[in-house]
Formats: C-alpha cells, structure tokens, sequence
C-alpha cells in the first residue's frame, strides 16, 4: 500500500482561510501545518509507502523545517495542473500504479487502522471512496491510476463533490465501493469536534493553545 497526501504548503494566508479569518492567518496557518504533521505520522504508522503532491514551497511555510524533516523516505513531487481536480489526477498519475489511498490535510484525526480500512475495501472493487460529512470525500483508493481520468471535471468543494465523484469513478468503468465518514476541518466547530475526537494529536493540542488565548 502507499498513501498519496494532496496538500499545499501550510503558508500564512494560502491555507485554512475559513478558519484565518476568525484566527488570523499565521495561527490558521500553524494549525494547517499541525495537521500536514499528523496526516504525515499516520502514514508512517501504517508502514505504508509514502508520496506527498505538495503545491507550494515549505521553506516559506509555517513549520516548513519540521514538515520537512517528517518527510523522510517520502517521495515529494510537486503539484500541476490548472485546478484542484486536475491536480489529483496527475498526483495520482505521479503516484504510480498499485494499491494507493489518497487523502488530503484536513482530517488530522486519521489512524493508521482507517488508511488500512479504505485500502482492505478495495478487494472485489476498482476504486474505494470514503465521504466527509460536509457532501465531498477524505478519501480514495485505487490500483490503477486511470480511473480518476475524469476527476478532473468533478467541481470540488461543494455539498454534491462525493457523488459527482462516485459517478465520474464508475463513468471511468471502476466499481465502486466505500468507506467509513470523517469530518473535514473547515470551521471552528469541525475543529472542536476533531480535536475531542482525536485529543492526542498535533491538531488538538494547537486547537486548544487557540482556544485557550480566544476565551
């Protein structure tokens, strides 16, 4: 198994606007970072191959150093592509062929038991999709990367992005078969959920610095 993790650079304005705006961009841009870093350590939990698609530069990032450290044996390509659709299709394309589950930055709360959970749902199935509980998906798997050939005209970010997704996967001749639900970080109250769902991770532990100085 290898995990693909689609991210950008956790850069001052660039990421976790929603949350930068009642935060500020800096303390957004720490908890974005936090994170990337547990996203990171649960693929290493799971003794998984590793390869980050990352858009931006880490030297100009909120704990760029240290993302970078947690990065070895990752392989690290950069992101291309006009948008955020056509950039999964090539990260998967980079990836390579096999067993790959691909996530993103904004579920810290994974575990090395649910990267496996999606991976075992692939027997019998060409692609695995797990939902997020805002109407898009955390993530998907695959052996063959052709089959997110059509993702790159799914619209991303919208309340219909799983199913537009599902559809496009079987378009592409995949059987389909899903996977357990998780929360996105998006807003302060997905942050306070994930956070006491997952109190031990880099994610929580920011979250409450944060909500500690905002009482």
């Amino acid at each position: 198994m290898k995990v693909l993790v689609v991210a950008k650079a956790p850069v001052a304005g660039l990421v976790k606007t929603r949350l930068g705006a009642l935060v500020g961009d800096d303390v957004a841009a720490d908890l974005a970072a936090a994170a990337l870093l547990d996203t990171l350590s649960a693929r290493n939990a799971a003794g998984a191959a590793g390869h980050l698609s990352l858009a931006g530069d880490l030297t100009a990032a909120v704990r760029g150093a240290e993302i970078a450290d947690a990065l070895s044996g990752w392989t690290v390509t950069p992101q291309r592509g006009d948008g955020f659709a056509e950039r999964l299709v090539r990260a998967h394309r980079d990836a390579g062929p096999g067993v790959v589950v691909q996530v993103g930055m904004d579920t810290p709360q994974v575990t090395a038991a649910a990267l496996h959970e999606v991976a075992e749902a692939l027997d019998g199935h060409d692609a695995v999709l797990a939902p997020a509980t805002d109407g898009g998906w955390w993530a998907l798997a695959r052996r063959d990367a052709d089959v997110v050939r059509h993702l790159g005209s799914v619209p991303m970010s919208t309340d219909h992005t799983f199913a537009d997704t599902h559809a496009a996967l079987e378009r592409a001749g995949a059987r389909v078969a899903h996977a357990s639900a998780m929360t996105d970080v998006d807003t302060a109250d997905d942050a306070d959920l994930v956070a006491e769902l997952a109190p031990t991770t880099r994610f929580a532990e920011s979250w409450r610095t944060i909500r500690a100085a905002h009482r």
